[in-house]
């Protein structure tokens, strides 16, 4: 008998997927596949937000507004952001915004 692993759910599409030197350089040293930060994100996991940041990206889903993730990873703080459109989903860190 083979377990069967669980897929994520994606919620919208992600689009074109870019991530800044500095977000890419602090993901090595942390030792962070950026997938995995775009699977949360995509699949509605918006991460370190406030509850009435998360209910905004839950409202944006439907009105096509810009939606925001934000991770900790090893007391490293990660954003992710994809356009209103839904054309380019972004990784970087707060400093570089």
């Amino acid at each position: 008998m083979s377990a069967q692993l669980a897929r994520p759910n994606p919620r919208f599409n992600l689009g074109h997927v870019v991530a800044t030197p500095g977000a890419i350089e602090v993901l090595g040293k942390v030792n962070c596949l950026p997938i995995t930060l775009l699977n949360r994100h995509q699949c509605g996991d918006w991460g370190d937000l406030c509850d009435a940041d998360k209910a905004a990206n839950n409202e944006a889903l439907g009105n096509w507004d810009r939606l925001f993730s934000a991770y900790i990873v090893q007391d490293v703080k990660f954003w992710v952001i994809t356009e209103a459109d839904r054309s380019v989903t972004t990784i970087l860190l707060p400093e570089e915004y």
